[in-house]
C-alpha cells in the first residue's frame, strides 16, 4: 500500500522556539565572560602601574612624574586618584603594616618605602545589570624602599626634578 503523506506529527517552529528562548541567555553568559575579561584585564592595567609608579617613585619623589608614569602605563582604564596624596605615600620602613596607620616619612631619606596605588572604576557593559551592580572600584599597591632622593636641594645638580636621573 502506498500512502501519500508521513504519519508523523509536523514540528516545524519548534526550533525556532527553542532558539528563541536559549538565545538571551546565551547573550547574556557571552556579555559575562567579555566584562570577567575586561575585568582582568584593569585589574592587570592597575598592578602594572603601580609597579612602575612605584619604580619610579623609589628615585625620583615627584608626585606629578610619578602620577604621570601611572597614568601612561594603566592600560584599560584611567586612574581616579592622580591628583589626590593618596596615589603616593612615603612611609618608615616597618614590614608588614599599612602606610595609612604607619608613620610617613618626613623628610623622605633612603630606606624609606614608597607606597603607590593607583584606583580605577570599572562598569559592567550589560545596561540592566550594570544599573543594578554599578561601578566597582578597583586598587591596586606597589611598595618599594627609596634608592636614592631626588629632587634634592643639597645636591645642586639635581636640585629641580628635571634634573633628576630618572623621568617618565
Amino acid at each position: 500500500m502506498i500512502t501519500l503523506g508521513s504519519k508523523r506529527p509536523r514540528r516545524r517552529g519548534q526550533a525556532l522556539a527553542e532558539f528563541a528562548l536559549i538565545l538571551p541567555i546565551a547573550l547574556i553568559i557571552l556579555l559575562a565572560v567579555f566584562d570577567l575579561g575586561r575585568a582582568v584585564f584593569l585589574y592587570n592595567g592597575l598592578t602594572n602601574a603601580a609597579r612602575e609608579g612605584a619604580r619610579l617613585a623609589i628615585v625620583n619623589q615627584d608626585a606629578s612624574l610619578v602620577g604621570q608614569r601611572v597614568q601612561a602605563t594603566t592600560f584599560g582604564g584611567s586612574v581616579s586618584n592622580l591628583g589626590g596624596s593618596d596615589l603616593v605615600r612615603y612611609r618608615m620602613s616597618t614590614p608588614n603594616s599599612d602606610p595609612l596607620l604607619n608613620a610617613t616619612c618626613s623628610p623622605i631619606t633612603v630606606g624609606c618605602v614608597a607606597v603607590v596605588t593607583p584606583m580605577s572604576s570599572w562598569s559592567l557593559i550589560i545596561p540592566i545589570f550594570s544599573s543594578i551592580i554599578g561601578p566597582i572600584d578597583f586598587q591596586a599597591r606597589s611598595e618599594l624602599p627609596i634608592e636614592f632622593v631626588c629632587p634634592n636641594p643639597s645636591i645642586p645638580a639635581y636640585a629641580l626634578s628635571s634634573s633628576c636621573p630618572k623621568q617618565p
